[in-house]
């Protein structure tokens, strides 16, 4: 019998790869580290367990966007503004 929490892991696994595209140390680095994480817990069979790990993951994911907005904002701020003395 399959896990019902397989397709929620399947799909935060594809955002994260998704995100990691743009990852400022590469996306290889970070794909390399992403597949490490969810291969550590690949035996995990304890239904709460699993929804502790995939909220982790949610939470990961908001810090990623949170850190590309940061740097789109710096961008944009210094395209636009002078630099202050």
């Amino acid at each position: 019998m399959a896990n019902p929490l397989r397709g929620e892991v399947i799909r935060l696994y594809k955002n994260l790869l998704y995100l990691g595209r743009e990852y400022p140390k590469g996306s290889s680095y970070f794909r390399e580290r992403l597949k490490s994480a969810f291969m550590k817990n690949k035996d995990e069979t304890d239904p709460e367990k699993i929804q502790k790990l995939l909220s982790r993951g949610e939470f990961v994911i908001k810090e990623l966007e949170a850190l590309y907005f940061l740097r789109k904002y710096r961008a944009m701020k210094k395209r636009y503004y002078e630099p202050e003395p």
